[in-house]
C-alpha cells in the first residue's frame, strides 16, 4: 500500500509543469503558488528516489525517468476522475475549466451550456474568454485554455476535434430599409449602400471580397465590425443591409425587427467545433465538449 506517500496534487503538479513548461505557469493554472508546486514535485521525487526534471533558468527539462512516468501520472489523474464519475460524485471534482468561445456562441447557446456543465460539475469554476477564432486557437495551442468552441478551418493541431453544428449566413435588414429598396435586390445594388458584417479577416468577409472582385463590384460601402452584437443593433437601427449568421438574428426575425432578404449570393456556412488536447486536460473537459455538441444541436 502506498497510503498517503504519493498524492494526486503531486501528480497534478508534475504533469502541469511538464505541459506548461514552468513552475509559475503550473501554479497559475492549478490555483496555487510557485513554492507549493516546487515543494510537491520535490516531495514526489524524494518519495520515489528519482529526479523527474532538471530545473534550468526559466525552463524545465524532463529526465528519462520523468518522461517514462509522465504517461502513467496522466492516466492516474484521468482514472481518479473516472472513479468519481462512476460513483456519480462529479461534485467532488474541484478544478477549473478555461473556456474559449467565439461571439456567436456567446450570443446564442453559451448560457445553456454553462448551466448544464454547472449542474454536473458544481465545484469546477469556469474562466471564460470570448474572442476571435484565431486568438482562441492560439491560446489553445499554447495551453492557455482547455477547451475551444470555435469555427474552422484550423492552423494548429489540437488533438481532438468534435463537430458541433453548421451555421448558415443570411442577408437581413430593418423592415423600413428593405421596403425602401423595393424588390430589385441584387449584389450589385446591395453593395452600393452600407453593408454591415463582422471581422474583415473572417472567412465570410474574405469570400465576399473575392466575389466582389470577380464581379468588379466596389467594396467601399462595406462596414466591418469585430462585434457581432453591434452589427445586429446597427442593422435593427436601419444603418444598412447585413450579412450575419442566421442563428444570431433568430429573435429579431421572430419579432420582425429584422426581415430576411433574398439575395443571389451567400458565403459558405460557418462550421463550429469543440477542440481540446486530451493529453493535457482533465477528463471533465471531454465531457464538457460532449455537452457542447448536445446543446449546439438542440432546438430549445
Amino acid at each position: 500500500m502506498i497510503k498517503s506517500q504519493i498524492t494526486l496534487k503531486q501528480l497534478e503538479a508534475f504533469v502541469g509543469v511538464v505541459d506548461l513548461g514552468s513552475f509559475r505557469k503550473a501554479a497559475s493554472v492549478l490555483g496555487t503558488t510557485q513554492p507549493n508546486i516546487s515543494n510537491r514535485i520535490s516531495t514526489l521525487e524524494e518519495t520515489l528516489g528519482v529526479i523527474l526534471m532538471h530545473r534550468d533558468a526559466g525552463s524545465v527539462r524532463q529526465t528519462e525517468k520523468g518522461a517514462a512516468l509522465l504517461a502513467i501520472a496522466r492516466q492516474i489523474l484521468w482514472n481518479a476522475e473516472a472513479f468519481l464519475e462512476a460513483a456519480e460524485r462529479q461534485d467532488l471534482v474541484d478544478d477549473r475549466l478555461r473556456l474559449g468561445v467565439t461571439e456567436l456562441i456567446a450570443c446564442t447557446w453559451l448560457h445553456r451550456f454553462l448551466r448544464r456543465f454547472r449542474e454536473v460539475y458544481p465545484s469546477v469554476s469556469v474562466e471564460l474568454e470570448v474572442g476571435l477564432t484565431g486568438e482562441i486557437e492560439k491560446k489553445l495551442a499554447t495551453g492557455q485554455i482547455d477547451l475551444a468552441l470555435q469555427t474552422g478551418s484550423f492552423d494548429r493541431e489540437a488533438g481532438r476535434t468534435i463537430h458541433l453544428r453548421t451555421y448558415p449566413y443570411i442577408w437581413v435588414a430593418a423592415p423600413a430599409l428593405a421596403e425602401a429598396n423595393g424588390t430589385n435586390r441584387s449584389m450589385i445594388n446591395l453593395l452600393k449602400g452600407p453593408v454591415l458584417t463582422h471581422g474583415r479577416n473572417t472567412v465570410a468577409s474574405k469570400e465576399l471580397a473575392r466575389y466582389a472582385e470577380a464581379k468588379r463590384l466596389a467594396m467601399n460601402q462595406v462596414v466591418y465590425s469585430s462585434s457581432l452584437a453591434s452589427s445586429v443593433q446597427m442593422t435593427v437601427d436601419g444603418m444598412g443591409f447585413a450579412l450575419l449568421p442566421a442563428a444570431l438574428v433568430r429573435d429579431q426575425l421572430q419579432s420582425k425587427s429584422l426581415v430576411e432578404i433574398d439575395i443571389e449570393w451567400l458565403p459558405s456556412p460557418l462550421e463550429f467545433y469543440a477542440r481540446f488536447n486530451p493529453r493535457r486536460v482533465p477528463r471533465f473537459v471531454e465531457i464538457a465538449a460532449g455537452y457542447a455538441a448536445e446543446i449546439a444541436n438542440s432546438r430549445s
